[in-house]
């Protein structure tokens, strides 16, 4: 395990950055550090845990799950440490663009997909256990096992656990669908532009929409 792999993963605004260590058939394992750390965090941890069916014969970890005590092995797994946006190797947000907690969960989903990944094991350290946490709150259909290192997790009120699931999830649901489903701008002649914009918004008057085109649209070298 002390050999690793790099990893990119395309997001809008660049790239995320991973490490990977194992085999790519291995029992998933997506490891999240702290703030202001990056996937390094990890290096020292991951070549201590079995190489596989062929090495050590096991290191154990307790958890809770479902508030039931149990035993997970490492072994036979796939470790993959991300660098959360503007951390690391992985591209930084546009300027002036803030860093929320639900952004670094955002991470999380884009690269679970990119990974096709539709269960697996978080283990957060620090400020990555607290996304870990959060992670499962809103996924919990995803996540098998939570291992946190120096952190105690999400926490919220019991009064307000259901309307944050449902309004979180969504939030986060509709713009990895909207950015699945984003194509390249198409170019269109002026006439097409402005029927276009009138299609879409009924209240327009024809003069109306072409002062807006006159600002809302860029000419292209083709003209």
């Amino acid at each position: 395990l002390g050999m690793f792999s790099e990893l990119k993963f395309p997001v809008p605004w660049g790239h995320v950055a991973a490490k990977a260590w194992g085999h790519s058939e291995g029992h998933p394992v997506l490891c999240l550090h702290g703030w202001l750390d990056n996937a390094n965090t990890f290096d020292k941890l991951i070549p201590l845990l079995p190489r596989g069916r062929s090495g050590s014969s096991g290191w154990f970890l307790q958890c809770y799950r479902a508030a039931h005590l149990i035993t997970l092995s490492f072994s036979d797994c796939y470790y993959v440490a991300m660098d959360f946006s503007g951390h690391g190797l992985s591209s930084h947000r546009p300027a002036g663009s803030p860093y929320h907690f639900l952004d670094y969960v955002s991470d999380v989903r884009r690269v679970a997909a990119a990974l096709h990944w539709r269960q697996f094991t978080l283990m957060g350290h620090s400020m990555g256990g607290a996304v870990a946490g959060m992670f499962c709150f809103l996924y919990p259909e995803m996540v098998d096992k939570l291992i946190l290192l120096e952190n105690l997790g999400f926490l919220l009120a019991p009064e307000d656990t259901e309307a944050w699931l449902k309004s979180k999830r969504l939030v986060i649901d509709r713009l990895l669908s909207l950015e699945a489903k984003q194509q390249a701008p198409k170019a269109r002649s002026p006439e097409a532009a402005l029927q276009r914009l009138l299609e879409a918004n009924r209240h327009l008057t024809a003069e109306g929409g072409a002062i807006l085109l006159q600002r809302g649209a860029t000419e292209t070298p083709a003209g």
